[in-house]
């Protein structure tokens, strides 16, 4: 028997308000974003049977702890005989190869799988895996410099902070940047030092947008060797920024904390995320990345047409499945589970407690298409 909508959206939403409210993140201006305040127009429904019960097996990116977090405490307000784990210490990349080896029903990853992992997921998945977006955010440029609370930097400045070209917070391009001069200190860079989807979308802004500086490949594993303190997971990128001086670092925005962010400058305006700002991103940039399973919902950004109303680097979370499964039962689960993450009312869950901006409705749409045909 499947639960009544009305009944649904009072469980899910009680739950949500009253268990989940001190799991918010706040952006570094203390207010919530107000694209994050609602689920823009989504109206894509879902139903939950709470007859379900069973085990799910997962883990990955830890951009979206946070939201696998609510998303099933939310989701067990119904379906009370199913247990979610889902395992953040393993980062995208962790989640992926765990996937690939049967591991996981679903991994969680911040990119979608490349071509040589697409044809790995045969093995498993038949017609290979599906890349299914969940999670819309951004990648913040956190910092920890004594007495700075605002902070603003170009897209050039970024890459060569990062290359290691630019190492003092006095260096004259930070100075063009805020209007003023900062004191004098070393910049220590923190990144992951572990396959990190977050890792995978930075580094894909900073290849397509500064080729004049940024000569490296974008990819999953941070490429720069030197002066650069690398840290497991986003949270350890996040702790090291936190308890450093002078230290500048990059995490999923949910994931910051108190810590500041930088507000990027963006055809001369300095935009600091907010989720209205990086569904702007999402609306004029995204395109569709096909792998070429039936399904497959992958995308990539057209960093050309970035605006000065867009935050220049977004991230988009993947569930990582298969569209057909050996056990029928398990089938059944993860397509439930992955239901209510696409509906409009799990977007709202993720906005509300993560932080996250809500993917638009036809994303939503697709995704649904996707997951009726699991099986």
């Amino acid at each position: 028997m499947k639960i009544t909508r009305i009944a649904q959206l009072g469980a899910v939403a009680a739950i949500a308000a009253l268990t989940l409210a001190g799991c918010a993140s706040t952006s570094d201006t203390g207010s919530t974003p107000s694209a994050s305040e609602s689920p823009a127009d989504s109206n894509v429904e879902f139903t939950i049977d709470p007859s379900l019960s069973g085990t799910i097996t997962s883990g990955g990116s830890s951009a979206q702890s946070n939201a696998q977090q609510a998303w099933t405490t939310a989701y067990n307000a119904t379906a009370k005989n199913v247990t979610i784990n889902y395992d953040k210490s393993q980062g995208s990349g962790g989640g992926v190869t765990n996937f690939l080896s049967g591991a996981y029903d679903f991994a969680g990853s911040d990119s979608p799988l490349n071509a040589d992992q697409t044809t790995q997921s045969k093995a498993l998945c038949t017609e290979g895996g599906v890349n299914i977006p969940v999670y819309l955010d951004g990648v913040a440029i956190i910092f920890n410099i004594p007495g700075v609370t605002k902070l603003s930097l170009s897209g050039e400045t970024i890459a060569k902070i990062f290359a290691l070209q630019i190492t003092d917070w006095s260096d004259p391009a930070i100075t063009k940047d805020n209007g003023s001069a900062l004191t004098a200190g070393p910049i220590t860079t923190v990144a992951r030092s572990d396959g990190s989807g977050t890792t995978q979308n930075f580094t894909n802004y900073l290849a397509a947008t500064q080729t004049s500086v940024w000569t490296y490949p974008a990819g999953k594993d941070w490429p720069v060797e030197g002066n650069v303190s690398k840290q497991k997971g986003g949270s350890g990128v996040v702790e090291a920024v936190k308890s450093g001086s002078g230290t500048i670092g990059y995490a999923d925005h949910s994931a910051i904390g108190d810590l500041n962010a930088a507000s990027i400058l963006q055809d001369g305006t300095a935009v600091a995320y907010s989720g209205e700002a990086v569904s702007k991103t999402f609306d004029v940039a995204a395109v569709d990345a096909s792998n070429g399973v039936e399904g497959d919902l992958s995308k990539k950004f057209d960093y050309s047409k970035l605006t000065a109303e867009t935050y220049p680097i977004p991230l988009v979370s993947y569930a990582v499945t298969c569209t057909t499964f050996k056990d029928a039962k398990q089938a059944e689960l993860v397509k439930s589970y992955l239901g209510f993450v696409t509906s409009s009312l799990g977007q709202e869950v993720a906005a509300k407690n993560a932080g996250s901006a809500p993917l638009p409705t036809s994303v939503l749409e697709a995704a649904a298409k996707t997951l009726a045909a699991i099986k």
